[in-house]
């Protein structure tokens, strides 16, 4: 089964010394080959900060933007892996070696699996 490991945690300081960046991409690094080497890593990216996010709703048929979510929380969601486990144990597991649980949290979230032919439509949809 699939599931989102989805990573919340603050965000990092513009003025964060170069060498505390460079070592937390290598714990992701060395965490994603992890998963790579056990054939569990099936997506995931890192994502920019919240400052340049744009939140979007439709409102009586009319789309309305907003800069950012500027949530009220100290934790925001900076990433995400996408990943194959045999149960909510292992994709917990997983989730507790990602090196952002230690300052921050991981939420994990099952993959709704939909219906084959639901899938195949969406696919030739969307070009695939």
């Amino acid at each position: 089964m699939q599931y989102a490991l989805l990573i919340y945690g603050p965000e990092p300081a513009e003025d964060t010394p170069d060498d505390l960046m460079a070592a937390e991409f290598q714990a992701y690094a060395e965490f994603t080959n992890h998963l790579v080497g056990r054939g569990a890593m099936k997506g995931g990216e890192a994502l920019q900060p919240t400052a340049s996010a744009t939140t979007v709703q439709v409102r009586d048929g009319r789309t309305i933007t907003t800069d950012g979510p500027f949530a009220e929380t100290k934790e925001t969601l900076g990433g995400f892996y996408l990943v194959e486990a045999a149960d909510l144990d292992e994709a917990i597991a997983y989730a507790a070696m990602i090196p952002g649980a230690k300052g921050g949290s991981i939420e994990v979230r099952p993959v709704l699996e939909l219906p084959v032919e639901y899938t195949a439509a969406t696919a030739g949809a969307a070009g695939n």
